[in-house]
C-alpha cells in the first residue's frame, strides 16, 4: 500500500507517498502518488551515479505544424530555471557527463556524476525543478532555434540521412513515425512560443515521466530524496490524450528517389513490422542477425563479400507502435545499383525459399544474448536502455525480450520472415495492379501490463566491490612487472560488476626510416588481424567470442598496434589465447583483404564532398607538412586512393611479419581475474615475441608554416565547417602543460566555456563550438584547435566571434571564478574516467610506457588544484598567439552569397 501524503507536525516536513511496484533482477520500481515512475538500480562497484529522467513524449505526439517540437523543447530545458540559471554550466562545473535525446516515443535527460551525497541531491533537485519550472522563454527560443536549425542542416549534408527520412515519410502515410524527430525546417523556425510552452506544460509532468537512478547510492536515502523532490509536484488535473492514428495496411510497393550531390550510392528498403511488445519482435531480432551480422550474415555475404557493395546492414525499429525494418546498402559511385538491388531482394525476400538453419539461428541468438548479458554489467548503460523500453511500453520489456529470444526457433524466424518480408509490404514502391493482392496485416500492440503481470525476471547480476578510483588507492592495488621479453605488464585485480575484465595491449614498432612508405600496408594489416587466424576463420572466431561473452578488437598503423578485451572472469584466459592467436598467427585471407580495401575506398571517396572532413584534412596537412611516404605525413584524398588501389596483400603480410611484436609494448588488465594465472598466461602467449625491425619512436616537431585563411566550396551542402588551429612546441612534461589544460577548458573545453557560451548560447550560430589541446610525451608538437558547425551564411560571424573571444582571453585574461570552476569540473571528469575499467586500463598502459606510476597523475591533479588565475593567464599569453592560427572553412558559400 502507498504511504498517504501527510504533514508531520514533528520537523514540519511534508512527506509524499510512494508505492513499491516490483523488483526485477536487482532493479526496483516505485510509483509516486503523483504518478511518476521511479527505478532504483544500485551498483556500488562504480564511484559514479547516473540520473536519467524520461518523458513519454516524442515526435509521435506532434501534430500539424509541430514537427520537431519535442526535440526543440529538449534543447530549451537546458536553458535553465529561476533557480538554475546556467544549467549547462552547473553540470560542467560538476564534471558531469550529460546529454538529452529525443526519439519517436520519448525524450530523456541524463547526467553521470561522481557519486557524492551533494551531487546526487543537486541532480535530483535540479531535475525536479526543470520538470515544471523551466523558462521556455521567447528570448531563449530565439537563440536556440538557430542552433537546432544548424543541427537540422547538419543532417541535410548527409545523403544517407535524408534518404532515410524520405523512406519513412513514404512508408508511412499517416502515422507520426513517418516524421523525423528533428522536424521540418519551417516548423523549427516558426514555432510559436505559446505553442511550445503549452506542449511543455502538457507533457512535462510527473504522471508522464520515469526516473531511473543507477550507480553508487543508498537506496533508502535516495528514494527519500526523490520522493521529497518530485513528490511535491502535484499530479496535473489535465488528462493526457493518447495518440490514436493507426497506419493502414500497405497494399503495394512504394518508391522514393533522391537526387543530390554525393560520391556514394545508397539503397534502403523498409518493411512494416510489429511493436517491441509483440512476441514477433524477438524473432525478428534473430532474423535480423541471421541476415546482416558479418561475416556469416546472408546479406553481408551477398553484397559486401561479393564486392558489389561497400556496406550492408539493417535497422529494426523497437517502438511502442508498429515500426519499420530497414535494410541499407551503400556502394561506390560507379557501382552497379541494379545488381545490388536485385541481390538484396534475392536475399531478404529469398529467405522464404531458403529458411534459416538451426546453426544460423543459434549463432544469432548467441550474439544477441551475449550483448544483453554484457550490457547488464554496465548499470549506467542499462539505465539509459531502460528509458527506451519504457517508452516502448514497459521497462521490463528489456528482460522479457531477452527471455523470448532464448526461446526463438528456426520455425519462428521462418514464420516472421514469411509474414513481413513481402513485396507488397516493402517501400521502394512501384505500383502494379493485381486482382489478388497479398497484404500484410501488422498485429496491434498487445496489452503489455497483462503480458508482464507477475513477471520477476532472472537472478540479478552479481555486484562488484565499492572501488575508490583515487590515484593513491589505484596505486596501492596495482602490480607492475617487466617480463623477460620486454613486455611491461600492469595488473589491477578487483571485484567488478558481473565479474568483468578489461584489458589493453599496446605495441610499438618501427622507426622513421624503416616505416617510410609503409602506412597503407600497415593500416590494412591492422584491419586484417580480426578477419581470421591459423586456427579460426572469421566466422569461427566471432562464434567463439560470442559464446564466451568476449568483446575484442585490434587496430594497427605503421608505428604500433592496440588490442582491447572486455569479457568476464571465466572467459578471460580464453580471450588471451584468442588474442595471441590473431596477433601472432593471422590468416590474411585474400577475400577479406579486398573487402577492407573496397570499404576504405568508398569511405575516402566520400570525403571529397564532406565539408567537415575537407576542413579537418586541410588543417592537418597544413600544420604537419611532411613529405609523402613519411608516416608523419597526412595524405590527401587522391594520395590515399592511389595508395589503396596500389596496395597488395603480400605487402601487408610482410609488414606484419617484419614489424609486429611485443618487445616494446605494455599491457594493462583491470577487473575480476586471478593475477598469478594471468601473469603466466601473458608470459607464455605474448612475451618473447620480438619485432624483427629496429625500433625508435617517430617524433613530430613544430615546423615553420605560413598562417593561412582558406575557404573551400562544397556545392549543395547545407551545413559548413570551420576548423582552425596552430601547433605548439609543447610536451606533457612541460611545466605549463597542466596549466594549459585548464586554460583550454575555459576557452572552449566544455559547455560552460567562453566559445560555447558566445557562439552557441549567445549568438546561436553553431550546434557545436569547441577548442581542443592535445600533447604527446616525446614529441614537441601539440595542436591547439577550434571547430564550429555553422550555416554557410553564418561562417564569417562564427569566425569573427572565435577571434574576438580568443583575443579577449589572451589580452584581458580569465577570472579566478572561471579558473576555480574549470579546475573542479576537470578533476571530477578525471574521477569519472578512472571509474571506467576500460579507461583505467588505457591509463595504466600509457603510464607503463613511460615508467610512470599513479603518483604522476596525483601530482598533475595537485598542481591543477593549486592553480591561480595569474598562472593560467601567464600560460595563455606565453603559448596562445591569435596571429599564428590558420583557419580552414568548407561549405556551399557561393549559394549563401558569402565571400572571404
Amino acid at each position: 500500500m502507498g504511504i498517504v501524503a501527510r504533514l508531520l507536525l514533528f520537523s514540519a516536513v511534508v512527506v509524499y507517498g510512494q508505492t513499491k511496484v516490483t523488483t526485477v533482477e536487482g532493479i526496483t520500481e516505485y510509483r509516486l502518488d503523483n504518478g511518476m515512475q521511479v527505478l532504483l538500480f544500485p551498483d556500488n562497484s562504480k564511484p559514479t551515479v547516473t540520473v536519467n529522467v524520461t518523458y513519454l513524449v516524442g515526435s509521435r505526439h506532434e501534430g500539424a505544424g509541430e514537427t520537431g517540437m519535442a526535440h526543440l523543447l529538449e534543447h530549451m530545458l537546458f536553458k535553465g530555471t529561476s533557480v538554475h540559471g546556467d544549467l549547462k554550466g552547473e553540470l560542467s562545473a560538476r564534471g558531469a557527463d550529460f546529454n538529452g535525446t529525443t526519439s519517436f516515443d520519448r525524450t530523456n535527460y541524463f547526467e553521470t556524476l561522481t557519486a557524492t551525497d551533494a551531487n546526487l541531491k543537486w541532480a535530483i533537485e535540479m531535475e525536479a525543478d526543470r520538470m515544471v519550472n523551466s523558462r521556455v522563454s521567447r528570448q531563449d527560443l530565439d537563440s536556440e532555434m538557430t542552433v537546432v536549425r544548424n543541427e537540422f542542416e547538419m543532417g541535410e549534408n548527409s545523403a544517407g540521412r535524408v534518404l532515410q527520412e524520405r523512406l519513412r515519410s513514404t512508408a508511412y502515410l499517416w502515422h507520426g513515425y513517418g516524421r523525423s524527430p528533428i522536424g521540418s525546417r519551417s516548423d523549427i523556425e516558426k514555432v510559436p512560443i505559446e505553442k511550445l510552452q503549452a506542449f511543455y506544460k502538457n507533457y512535462y509532468q510527473p504522471d508522464n515521466s520515469m526516473l531511473v537512478l543507477t550507480g553508487k547510492f543508498d537506496p533508502t536515502a535516495a528514494l527519500a530524496l526523490i520522493v521529497n523532490s518530485f513528490g511535491k509536484i502535484a499530479k496535473p488535473t489535465r488528462k493526457l490524450q493518447p495518440t490514436y492514428t493507426e497506419e493502414p495496411i500497405q497494399d503495394g510497393e512504394r518508391e522514393v528517389i533522391l537526387r543530390r550531390t554525393g560520391d556514394s550510392q545508397y539503397l534502403m528498403v523498409g518493411y512494416h513490422t510489429p511493436a517491441l511488445g509483440h512476441p514477433d519482435a524477438s524473432a525478428l531480432e534473430v532474423l535480423d542477425a541471421v541476415l546482416t551480422e558479418p561475416p556469416a550474415g546472408r546479406l553481408y555475404k551477398a553484397l559486401v563479400d561479393s564486392k558489389k557493395a561497400v556496406t550492408a546492414g539493417a535497422e529494426l525499429d523497437q517502438l511502442k507502435e508498429p515500426g519499420l525494418y530497414t535494410f541499407v546498402a551503400s556502394l561506390r559511385k560507379d557501382g552497379n545499383f541494379q545488381d545490388v538491388e536485385k541481390s538484396l531482394f534475392d536475399v531478404v525476400e529469398g529467405i522464404l525459399k531458403e529458411p534459416p538453419s538451426k546453426e544460423e539461428v543459434e549463432r544469432a541468438k548467441t550474439r544477441l544474448l551475449k550483448d544483453i548479458d554484457l550490457s547488464l554489467n554496465n548499470s549506467a548503460r542499462i539505465g539509459i536502455t531502460l528509458s527506451e523500453t519504457a517508452a516502448s511500453g514497459d521497462w521490463r520489456l528489456f528482460f522479457l525480450d531477452r527471455d523470448r529470444i532464448e526461446k526463438v526457433t528456426p520455425e519462428d524466424v521462418a514464420r516472421v520472415a514469411k509474414q513481413y518480408l513481402k513485396t507488397s509490404n516493402r517501400t521502394i514502391a512501384r505500383f502494379y495492379p493485381t486482382d489478388a493482392p497479398d497484404r500484410t496485416e501488422v498485429p496491434a500492440t498487445p496489452d503489455i501490463a497483462a503480458t508482464l503481470n507477475g513477471y520477476t525476471g532472472k537472478k540479478a547480476v552479481e555486484e562488484g566491490e565499492a572501488f575508490d578510483p583515487s590515484p593513491a588507492n589505484v596505486e596501492s592495488r596495482v602490480t607492475r612487472v617487466t617480463l623477460p621479453g620486454g613486455l611491461k605488464l600492469v595488473l589491477l585485480p578487483k571485484k567488478s560488476r558481473g565479474g568483468t575484465v578489461s584489458a589493453q595491449l599496446v605495441m610499438h614498432f618501427g622507426n622513421e626510416k624503416n616505416t617510410f612508405g609503409q602506412d597503407t600496408a600497415a593500416q590494412l594489416a591492422g584491419a586484417m588481424l580480426m578477419r581470421g587466424s591459423a586456427n579460426h576463420t572469421r566466422q569461427q572466431l566471432a562464434d567463439e567470442m560470442d559464446k564466451a561473452k568476449i568483446q575484442m578488437g585490434v587496430t594497427g598503423n605503421a608505428v604500433g598496434a592496440t588490442a582491447s578485451i572486455e569479457t568476464v572472469r571465466a572467459s578471460f584466459p580464453q580471450a588471451l589465447r584468442l588474442l595471441a592467436e590473431v596477433l601472432r598467427q593471422p590468416a590474411f585471407p585474400e577475400s577479406e583483404f579486398e573487402t577492407i580495401r573496397q570499404s576504405n575506398l568508398g569511405r575516402v571517396e566520400g570525403v571529397r564532398t564532406d565539408p567537415q572532413q575537407i576542413a579537418i584534412l586541410q588543417l592537418q596537412r597544413h600544420i604537419a607538412p611532411y613529405p609523402a611516404g613519411d608516416v608523419r605525413a597526412v595524405a590527401s584524398v587522391d594520395e590515399t586512393i592511389a595508395n589503396l588501389k596500389a596496395a597488395t596483400l603480400a605487402a601487408s603480410k610482410k609488414f606484419h611479419a617484419d614489424f609486429y611484436g611485443t618487445s616494446h609494448g605494455e599491457m594493462a588488465i583491470v577487473g575480476d581475474f586471478d593475477a598469478a594465472e594471468v601473469r603466466k598466461l601473458v608470459t607464455d602467449l605474448l612475451d618473447g615475441w620480438k619485432s624483427q625491425a629496429d625500433y625508435a619512436p617517430v617524433i613530430r616537431s613544430v615546423q615553420k608554416i605560413e598562417v593561412v585563411n582558406r575557404m573551400t566550396e562544397t556545392p549543395d551542402k547545407t551545413n559548413a565547417f570551420l576548423f582552425a588551429g596552430t601547433p605548439l612546441a609543447l610536451t606533457q612534461n612541460d611545466p605549463d602543460y597542466p596549466t594549459l589544460l585548464i586554460a583550454n577548458q575555459i576557452l572552449g573545453g566544455d559547455l560552460k566555456s567562453r566559445m560555447w557560451t558566445r557562439i552557441r548560447e549567445k549568438d546561436g550560430l553553431s550546434y557545436g563550438a569547441q577548442t581542443m589541446l592535445s600533447a604527446g610525451v616525446l614529441e614537441t608538437f601539440a595542436p591547439f584547435q577550434f571547430y564550429a558547425l555553422v550555416n554557410p551564411q553564418n561562417t564569417l560571424k562564427a569566425e569573427a566571434a572565435f577571434k574576438e573571444e580568443l583575443q579577449k582571453a589572451v589580452a584581458d585574461g580569465v577570472t579566478a571564478q572561471e579558473v576555480n570552476e574549470a579546475k573542479a569540473a576537470f578533476l571530477q571528469e578525471q574521477v569519472v574516467g578512472r571509474s571506467q575499467d576500460r579507461s583505467l586500463a588505457g591509463l595504466l598502459a600509457n603510464q607503463a610506457r613511460y615508467g610512470w606510476t599513479m603518483q604522476r597523475t596525483a601530482d598533475i591533479e595537485a598542481k591543477i588544484g593549486a592553480l591561480t588565475a595569474d598562472q593560467v593567464n601567464a600560460a595563455l599569453r606565453k603559448w596562445i598567439k591569435p596571429a599564428d592560427i590558420s583557419i580552414f572553412k568548407a561549405g556551399d558559400f557561393k549559394k549563401a552569397g558569402v565571400t572571404q
